[in-house]
């Protein structure tokens, strides 16, 4: 398991497989959720010797590749930054980060059930630092997802079996349509198997990780 908080997802191949503790020449199984998805989706696609199998989890798409002025070192990123880092500075994270995660939770999972401890979540979405650590991770995965594209748009030649399921229930009901068409896109792609999981929101490892435990063993 990588900790996105000491290693961000999208981080070279290099770094998650040495944040995995992964050692060279040893295949291995992925499982990505969201952004997590894209990453290691190129891992598999970039190094397909050392993939042996993948599970995706309502995975972001190759598609969501945000507005350009945004990307890393853009001046619409810089002025985020500045903004981002400005309220940290004067505690707005500390002030209201824990019930950001108590939301996340409430609207991006059908089960509200939150694992983290109250302690690790103070830590991590009230440090002064963490909306930094948010925005590098989505800016970041806009050209993860750029990259992505053109992985999946190019002939692939090996693709290890592949898993991906997709959350249609809560919130995600009201677009569940065209997400759940841009997942079969993209499983068409891979000559992957879809399943739909009705009874979960996005955070399906918080509402099914049943699912994906049999979505592992089939594979």
């Amino acid at each position: 398991m990588i900790d996105p908080w000491r290693t961000p997802v999208t981080s070279d191949v290099d770094a998650l497989r040495a944040a995995a503790r992964v050692p060279s020449g040893v295949q291995v199984g992925l499982i990505g959720h969201s952004i997590g998805g894209l990453a290691v989706l190129r891992w598999a696609l970039t190094r397909p010797g050392e993939v042996s199998r993948l599970v995706l989890v309502d995975s972001s798409l190759p598609s969501e590749t945000g507005w350009q002025p945004f990307y890393p070192g853009q001046r619409g990123d810089q002025a985020t930054r500045s903004v981002v880092r400005f309220l940290g500075q004067v505690g707005v994270p500390q002030l209201v980060g824990p019930t950001v995660r108590r939301l996340s939770v409430r609207f991006g999972s059908t089960s509200n059930r939150d694992p983290l401890s109250k302690a690790t979540a103070k830590e991590r979405y009230a440090g002064q630092d963490s909306w930094l650590i948010f925005w590098d991770e989505l800016s970041a995965s806009w050209e993860l997802a750029a990259e992505v594209a053109k992985l999946v748009a190019a002939p692939v030649d090996t693709v290890p079996p592949t898993a991906m399921l997709v959350a249609t229930g809560g919130m995600a009901r009201f677009t569940a349509k065209s997400w759940l068409s841009g997942q079969r896109k993209l499983a068409a792609a891979l000559g992957a198997t879809v399943e739909v999981v009705p009874d979960s929101e996005h955070l399906v490892h918080l509402d099914r990780p049943d699912a994906i435990a049999t979505a592992v063993r089939r594979l």
